[in-house]
């Protein structure tokens, strides 16, 4: 069962909330963090274990316990919900194919289709999209579209004067296996960045997006529509800053000076 009453505290809503309300709120709320796979946990996809780790202790989540997590809340609020598998384009080199490793969802709402996603860790939506091709729309400030690219839609960003793909998905919904399979993948494959590497993101009302990441250099970005303020930081800061910047307290580094959590054996 779906704890909806501690969903609602977790991602601090009031009062009557709709699709935009409740996915602003948790983009706002919960952090994007790939700490367990970074730490050599599984990561389980369970209801219950998404509940207890996402809302009761409270983490964040990468794509699939954060997209997975939105989806049950939108159901207990009524709305019809369908999730895809999307393959990553974002920085791929050309003529590579990334595999389908990011969930997003598909909503209905009063005969309406719409684009969630609260779990992509590069910069998520804000709010959701009209679902399919059409024209951009502005969301706190970030300028997003939807563009048909064959057989996908492809979710674009405007960086600048172009518009940068993030990533392409087949508009048909997958079964629970698939992805679990995709999860596995990301979570625990020897070559999967979320295993191999760091990322923690969080985006404010404002729409600032705040990110702490080992891609390229290890540094905390601040980025807005406006441009990005990049602060290199040492090893030893990073359990402190997740602590102080995204709600994540309780990692140390060990003697070797890999991040763990505190009980981790």
């Amino acid at each position: 069962m779906f704890d909806l009453d501690a969903y609602v505290e977790r991602v601090h809503l009031s009062g009557r909330s709709g699709l935009t309300e409740v996915h602003r709120a948790q983009v706002t709320s919960i952090p994007f963090e790939n700490l367990d796979p970074h730490c050599g946990l599984q990561v389980s996809l369970e209801l219950e274990d998404l509940q207890r780790k996402l809302v009761g202790q409270p983490r964040g989540g990468y794509c699939f316990e954060q997209n997975l997590l939105l989806k049950a809340a939108l159901e207990a609020l009524g709305a019809h919900v369908e999730p895809m598998l999307a393959r990553v384009k974002f920085g791929a080199p050309p003529g590579v194919v990334r595999p389908r490793t990011h969930l997003v969802l598909r909503v209905e709402v009063d005969g309406q289709s719409w684009l969630a996603d609260a779990g992509f860790g590069l910069g998520t939506l804000p709010e959701p999209l009209p679902f399919g091709p059409g024209v951009a729309h502005e969301l706190s400030g970030w300028r997003f579209r939807i563009v048909e690219d064959r057989f996908e839609h492809v979710l674009q960003a405007e960086s600048g004067s172009e518009w940068v793909d993030l990533y392409g998905f087949m508009p048909q919904p997958v079964p629970m296996s698939d992805i679990e399979v995709a999860n596995w993948y990301t979570s625990a494959h020897p070559s999967s960045p979320f295993v191999t590497g760091l990322i923690v993101s969080t985006q404010r009302p404002d729409g600032t997006r705040i990110a702490l990441s080992d891609r390229g250099q290890l540094a905390l970005t601040e980025q807005t529509p406006a441009g990005a303020h990049v602060t290199p930081i040492s090893r030893d800061e990073i359990p402190q800053l997740l602590d102080t910047r995204f709600g994540l307290p309780g990692f140390t580094l060990d003697r070797d000076g890999r991040l763990t959590q505190a009980g981790q054996s």
